[in-house]
């Protein structure tokens, strides 16, 4: 006999189960994950649900619904551009970091005119090569694409950084003196706050060193290599956490996604500055004034503006970012006063407000996640898409951090929702978890 399937059943049944699940009820949860994903805001959910609601017309559409739709996309994109300090013509919506990244590097160093090859990313115009200078602490979703670009002929300069994961500005001026006088096609692309350690880069100072080899190509004699130089910035973890708008006009890309500051996943933007040129990485209609083809995700464009705007209030507000720093501190504090060996990573460098991460030496990180995921405290022990490797983390390896203590080291993330007394009780469960583990496992190799 077949048996009759209600849906709101099935749905209310499920909600009911994750409610009643201690282990997923938020309520008992210490969330310090936040640079993998941060909870949506209220407002944000309410916007989005108003969306799938009632303004489901895709805002390509010309009729009144349609039309109606596409006003809320452009309030949305005003109030995204506000949050950096960019024109509104200046964004594209893509599907959040990713995508945003795979489109600035691939956008600018794949020809459009030739196929993606060695000779299509090798040889650019007037027979220059196609470069990218970057560095082996960056997200793999800039890593990734590096190596391919790598494959198919480009000139990927890897930027040397110290034990913090710093990049001095001088490194960079060397890496562009070396492409002086060339018609080569340059791409930078540096990442503003790393997502692992939280370590800031010096954005403006590289920006000048940037400017200053412009200006000297721009004095090139015609024909004697007049290159086109860009600089990209993925600011996945930066926007939405701290003020970016200063730098912006030196900067010709930058990326970001609306989950990193409490908006909704599956949207991101990329800034491209006025006149740069892009090659379409998806490719059908108009949309995004022809840089990336497929139909709005309209109640994720809606949400980023709504989490942009909270995220406004919030970077203006010093004090506040302050009393995060404070509570950051105090977490580092506890800890490594009660486990004397713990390491900080990148604590000599300035570091975003929100990240710390700390290296448990001879221990693993695995183990310790397990743990403290058992007392119900989330951390990671880095990018989140790595999540599963029991290899130390190739950002901390590059940054010259000894494997004893990579392969022990954990990330703990705020988000501006983390209480004071959230932090306690993870420092608690922390020290607990480590002292058990240091006592019950066996040391691992210090090779």
């Amino acid at each position: 006999m077949a048996v009759a399937f209600n849906s709101f059943d099935f749905v209310a049944s499920s909600l009911s189960l994750f409610v009643s699940s201690p282990y997923n009820a938020p309520m008992d949860v210490i969330y310090l994950d936040n640079n993998a994903t941060t909870q949506p805001a209220p407002q944000v959910v309410a916007a989005m649900q108003e969306v799938n609601t009632l303004l489901w017309a895709n805002p390509s559409s010309v009729h009144r619904f349609g039309q109606q739709v596409r006003q809320r996309v452009e309030l949305a994109r005003s109030a995204v551009a506000k949050l950096i300090g960019a024109k509104d013509r200046e964004l594209i919506f893509t599907s959040g970091g990713t995508e945003s990244n795979n489109l600035a590097l691939r956008g600018v160093l794949v020809d459009g005119r030739q196929r993606e090859t060695a000779s299509g990313v090798g040889g650019g115009a007037g027979g220059g090569k196609r470069v990218l200078i970057t560095t082996k602490i960056e997200h793999s979703a800039v890593r990734e694409p590096a190596k391919l670009l790598g494959e198919w002929g480009a000139e990927v300069v890897y930027l040397p950084v110290d034990q913090s994961g710093y990049v001095e500005p001088g490194v960079l001026r060397d890496a562009l003196d070396a492409h002086a006088g060339t018609m080569d096609t340059v791409l930078i692309s540096v990442q503003w706050a790393n997502n692992e350690t939280g370590v800031l880069q010096a954005i403006p100072g590289l920006a000048e060193v940037v400017e200053a080899h412009r200006a000297r190509l721009s004095k090139c004699e015609v024909g004697a290599g007049r290159g086109r130089l860009l600089f990209h910035v993925d600011a996945t973890q930066a926007v939405g956490k701290m003020p970016v708008s200063a730098p912006l006009a030196k900067l010709d890309l930058m990326t970001f996604a609306a989950h990193k500051f409490h908006g909704p996943k599956g949207i991101g933007a990329l800034y491209v500055r006025g006149g740069v040129r892009l090659k379409p990485q998806n490719l059908g209609g108009p949309q995004e004034r022809d840089r990336r083809g497929g139909t709005e995700n309209t109640p994720g464009i809606i949400g980023m503006g709504v989490a942009a705007e909270l995220a406004a209030a919030f970077v203006a507000d010093t004090s506040e970012i302050e009393r995060f720093c404070s509570l950051r501190d105090q977490f580092e504090r506890t800890i490594a006063d009660a486990l004397p060996d713990t390491v900080v990573n990148s604590a000599s460098r300035p570091r975003l407000w929100n990240t710390s991460n700390l290296g448990f030496p001879r221990l693993e990180a695995e183990a310790i996640l397990l743990g403290l995921s058992e007392r119900g405290v989330c951390a990671s022990a880095g990018a989140a898409c790595s999540s599963g490797s029991l290899e130390p983390s190739p950002v901390l390896l590059a940054m010259g951090i000894p494997e004893p203590i990579a392969h022990g080291s954990v990330r703990f993330s705020l988000s501006r929702y983390t209480t004071h007394e959230e932090v306690e009780g993870a420092s608690r469960t922390v020290i607990d978890v480590v002292r058990k583990l240091a006592r019950t496992l066996p040391v691992a190799s210090a090779g």
